[in-house]
């Protein structure tokens, strides 16, 4: 199978072939609480895997979205029991200066509930999701809610892509790769209209 997997995809495998599952899951959680690591490609190796039977893709799916959420919560806590000091004295090591956290903190304070889960697509942002949205004051159980969501979308998305392309993989994730802002302009919509139907339904049942 590695043989068969071109570029960063072809380097990951190795790891995939030891560890299965728990390269995972490491992998995947610790990108959430801010170190740099290919959350997303092990993903789609991992969907490449189930599609040859080597691994369960139910099994990489909720492995996947476990430690995405567990990873982005322990990046919340850091986030919010370290405060700025602690985020600012370990950021620099992946580049997060203190203009940056502030850019970043201001967006999250305008847009969070579309943030949080958007995040998750987007380098950068999805390495600190937790982190910055405890910095701007988010409530943990708002940012629970709208990470999972992401979670769940993110996760999903990238093993299907990499299960359902098989050898075609390079081929597949350079399409979704092209086409991925669309995705995200799709999920916001989604999260956008769902949060008036809730705002709606909270106003009216206040009312009665």
């Amino acid at each position: 199978m590695t043989a068969q997997l071109p570029g960063v995809l072809h380097s990951i495998a190795p790891i995939l072939d030891r560890y299965g599952y728990l390269a995972v899951v490491g992998i995947v959680g610790v990108e959430g609480f801010g170190i740099p690591a290919p959350g997303q490609t092990i993903l789609i190796v991992g969907g490449v895997y189930a599609a040859s039977g080597q691994l369960s893709l139910s099994a990489v799916i909720a492995c996947g979205i476990l430690a995405a959420v567990v990873g982005d919560n322990i990046g919340y806590a850091i986030g919010h029991f370290g405060g700025r000091p602690l985020v600012l004295r370990y950021g620099r090591y992946v580049f997060l200066t203190e203009g940056r956290l502030q850019h970043v903190e201001e967006f999250f304070r305008r847009h969070g509930n579309i943030v949080v889960p958007v995040a998750r697509f987007i380098d950068g942002l999805r390495q600190f999701n937790g982190v910055v949205a405890a910095l701007a004051g988010m409530p943990w159980w708002r940012f629970f809610t709208y990470n999972v969501i992401g979670a769940v979308v993110w996760v999903i998305l990238w093993v299907l892509v990499g299960n359902f392309a098989g050898n075609r993989v390079a081929a597949v994730y350079d399409v979704v790769e092209r086409y991925q802002n669309y995705l995200l302009i799709g999920l916001g919509f989604a999260l956008a209209v769902w949060m008036v139907w809730w705002i709606v339904r909270r106003r009216t049942s206040d009312g009665d």
